[in-house]
């Protein structure tokens, strides 16, 4: 009986061993693993995992093509909804998605369908060439996609198979976005982003690099000047937040964005191969409790750092995965939780020498549904740190509403689109991903992506014939 067999558990590095190298922490399933943890799915009549993945995975389709060991054919299945799947794999959050609603998770643990995604993806890479799709008649159509991210690549590779001619627009000198210049290498290998751009690119997506629109060129350019048909907005949130404390413009303060943007982007981890020297640094304090304050904490302890993350909240009301809390604690990361920072203090140069929290106790919930911190009088207190690192969120760049100001924005400076059709106010100009949600998952973006791409599609086949 598939309910006896119990979830097989990830093969990984010994934390010992993996707090000194940025290879990554899981190995994978073994084929064999693989097709009995697939057996475990019950193939139900009425699959709730599909209705919980934000692209729609046809994941009993998949599940049985695994468990007869038709790896090859199980990975096409998963592509015909998720281009990235070696991505998703490994990054997206399936515990509080397709595995949170596994009917095997009622009163046991539900099957495995992240590590079988990232099974079956990396299976079809390490065999062999990936097969190119064949693609319909060019339509004579040009879409613009802005940001190399989840929700524009999402958008690239559907567009490009639909037989429109798609151009990708990035600020930055790599493609991915947030898997390039975000996530680490321990957690998502760079070769994986790599081998998905240059699918794109063998399908005929063109991507046009350190290209900032808004800058290089407007949108409104684009497409009066350049001839582009319609235009996607995945530009992301990449602008980070700070906490407005006494003491966050003292050296040794950086965001987690330019944190982790210096160790993956510009690869300071592998200095002196490469030419940015990495933050070093002995006592370095993390503020935050999300997937990206982990991917910090653990970066700032394989450079050599005594690491501390500290946290407004509990545990329970952590935002970051399981398995991410789980392997920052095997690797030595201290939590300092209930707990919020006041102002981070200075020596006579300006240099960060520790920073000042209160203790904190839970109240009511808040419009989060989490219970509010509320400040416990007379309790500060002060931890040494010569690094701060602020991993409290991010909001989206204002530049590309800047410059269109018909294009209507929330009181958050997110671009507003209907969420049927993920258009934006302005007639040809979709939006999606973070750029629309505000920092959210990857898999999300992915499936406003597609929701995108779809309307494109009907917008481009509904405009009038070229004269």
């Amino acid at each position: 009986m598939a309910e006896k067999i119990p979830r097989q558990p990830m093969p990984e590095q010994d934390p010992e061993d993996r707090i000194h190298n940025f290879n990554e922490v899981p190995y994978g399933y073994t084929p064999e693993v693989a097709i009995l943890e697939a057996s475990r799915c019950l193939r139900c009549k009425k699959p709730r995992c599909v209705e919980g993945c934000p692209v729609r995975n046809d994941i009993p389709a998949f599940m049985d093509l695994v468990r007869e060991g038709r790896f090859a054919e199980a990975a096409m299945k998963i592509k015909e909804t998720n281009s990235l799947p070696a991505i998703c794999g490994r990054v997206c959050p399936q515990e509080e998605q397709c595995e949170k609603v596994c009917i095997l998770g009622v009163k046991g643990e539900p099957v495995a369908i992240g590590r079988l995604e990232r099974f079956v993806a990396d299976w079809e890479r390490e065999h062999g060439e990936i097969p190119v799709p064949e693609l319909p008649p060019k339509t004579g159509r040009k879409v613009a996609v802005i940001g190399a991210g989840p929700a524009g690549l999402t958008v690239a590779g559907d567009l490009i198979k639909m037989g429109h001619d798609v151009t990708v627009f990035e600020a930055l000198h790599e493609p991915g976005g947030v898997l390039t210049y975000g996530i680490p290498e321990f957690r998502l290998p760079k070769t994986i982003v790599n081998a998905e751009v240059a699918f794109l690119q063998k399908l005929g997506v063109q991507f046009v690099m350190d290209f900032v629109v808004g800058r290089n060129a407007t949108i409104r350019e684009l497409m009066e000047r350049d001839g582009y048909d319609a235009v996607f907005i995945g530009s992301g949130a990449g602008l980070p937040s700070f906490m407005g404390i006494p003491g966050e413009n003292l050296v040794g303060v950086y965001s987690a964005n330019e944190y982790l943007t210096r160790s993956n982007l510009m690869k300071a981890y592998l200095f002196p191969d490469f030419d940015t020297p990495p933050i070093q640094r002995r006592k370095v304090i993390v503020v935050g409790g999300g997937n990206v304050a982990m991917d910090a904490a653990r970066t700032a302890l394989r450079l050599g750092g005594d690491v501390t993350i500290v946290y407004r909240r509990s545990r329970d009301e952590m935002p970051a995965r399981n398995e991410e809390i789980h392997h920052a604690e095997q690797e030595g990361v201290k939590f300092n939780l209930l707990t919020n920072p006041t102002r981070i203090l200075g020596d006579d140069h300006h240099r960060v020498t520790g920073i000042e929290c209160i203790r904190m106790e839970l109240g009511e919930p808040d419009a989060s549904g989490r219970r509010r911190p509320v400040p416990v009088k007379g309790s500060e207190y002060v931890i040494p740190a010569d690094t701060v690192i602020i991993a409290i969120g991010n909001k989206p760049n204002p530049l590309i509403p800047q410059t269109m100001p018909e294009l209507e924005t929330t009181s958050h400076g997110t671009i507003k689109t209907d969420p049927e059709t993920m258009a934006t106010s302005v007639p040809g100009v979709f939006a999606g991903g973070d750029i629309v949600s505000g920092a959210a998952t990857v898999i999300s973006a992915m499936g406003q992506g597609r929701i995108a791409a779809e309307h494109i599609h009907q917008y481009l086949c509904s405009l009038p014939p070229r004269s």
